[in-house]
């Protein structure tokens, strides 16, 4: 039988929209970092102040980082060394959603699903057929400058971060690349490297291993944890979905609405003027973009609501002021619409969600 085909991955934004988390870039900062290279030097070739601690990156600079690197330190291995690093902390955006899947079907599919939240560097797709699973890592950026340690790490971090999961090795049959072998690293070096035989020059990405090993169970895995976690880990990828992807107009907007909850002065007249519009234009050009603005501040407060909440140090008669209501009631009230329950009972399951020790 065939492989079955799965669904196309999700699309990627625009490469000048496209970003990486300061999480997910740390690791290839620390790699760099213990391997002597001159930080301050990688940080002028990003085009950045500083990569300590790792901010958010595009996806060029992040891949400029890669390659610089390699340079600066002569490793042609830099981008291996980089993914066998990779452990819970690099995905921070969703690690701990895959460390409460019962086993690793589960978490290949929440890693399709989540890996938004800590990179645009490229989609995951699992394709099975004839007791082999197919891992396919697409990715439209590999005719960039650091296409090969990019791609390197990636694989060498699924490999490390499923064995982490795991407690130890899992089995697998061979790694695929697109790029060509270079010419300073040998077939035995990539094989020593991934545990498994290496091919290049493939039309995508690939990790082939036996389908049995998706249905291995995650060894102490708080499978309880898990409705919790991947709820917030979707709204989380919902909004920077919608971050990537919408006009930077509404960006523009949700940003002066922000700035101005607290001080009640988050209204059309005043973010219009901010930017330089007319209250007239600045409604018609949101319509265009099919989003009011009074739908559009609603949504500001419902995500800044979450936010406030998971930060215990703020009562909730100060979440309630911060996001422009007079009275706690008021808050209350929009938080049942929003969320069918109180601010009350919302935080104390989000904070013991993220409290929750992971074996």
């Amino acid at each position: 039988m065939p492989p079955v085909a799965a669904p196309h991955p999700p699309r990627l934004p625009p490469l000048e929209r496209a970003r990486v988390v300061g999480a997910y870039a740390n690791t290839a900062v620390e790699t760099a970092r213990d391997q002597g290279a001159d930080l301050a030097r990688l940080a002028q070739a990003c085009g950045l102040a500083t990569l300590t601690p790792a901010p958010d990156l595009s996806v060029r600079q992040y891949m400029r980082l890669l390659d610089t690197a390699a340079a600066q330190l002569g490793n042609p291995a830099f981008g291996l060394q980089v993914g066998q690093r990779m452990r819970l902390a690099t995905f921070a955006g969703y690690g701990l959603v895959l460390c409460t899947c019962a086993d690793f079907r589960a978490a290949a599919a929440q890693t399709c699903r989540f890996e938004g939240l800590a990179h645009d560097l490229g989609r995951s797709e699992i394709v099975e057929g004839d007791g082999v699973a197919h891992y396919y890592w697409h990715s439209p950026w590999l005719d960039q400058p650091g296409a090969r340690q990019l791609s390197e790490s990636v694989v060498a971090g699924i490999r490390a971060f499923a064995h982490w999961l795991a407690g130890g090795a899992l089995p697998a049959s061979e790694v695929r690349f697109t790029h060509a072998r270079p010419a300073e690293m040998s077939a035995e070096l990539y094989e020593q490297a991934l545990g498994v035989p290496v091919s290049f020059g493939a039309p995508v990405t690939e990790l082939r291993f036996p389908s049995a090993v998706l249905d291995a169970q995650i060894p102490h895995a708080d499978t309880s944890l898990f409705p919790e976690l991947e709820r917030l880990a979707g709204e989380r990828l919902q909004a920077r979905d919608r971050a990537s992807q919408e006009p930077p107009l509404l960006r523009q907007v949700r940003e002066q609405v922000q700035a101005r909850l607290m001080h009640d002065r988050a209204t059309l007249g005043e973010v219009a003027a901010a930017l330089a519009l007319s209250g007239r234009s600045l409604q018609r050009r949101l319509a265009e973009a099919g989003m009011p603005f009074t739908t559009l501040v609603d949504e500001t407060r419902r995500e800044l609501a979450q936010r406030y909440l998971r930060d215990a140090s703020l009562s909730l008669t100060e979440v309630a002021f911060l996001l422009g209501y007079g009275q706690q009631s008021s808050f209350n009230h929009a938080f049942r619409a929003w969320f069918d329950c109180t601010p009350a009972a919302w935080r104390a399951q989000a904070l013991q969600a993220a409290a929750a020790p992971v074996a």
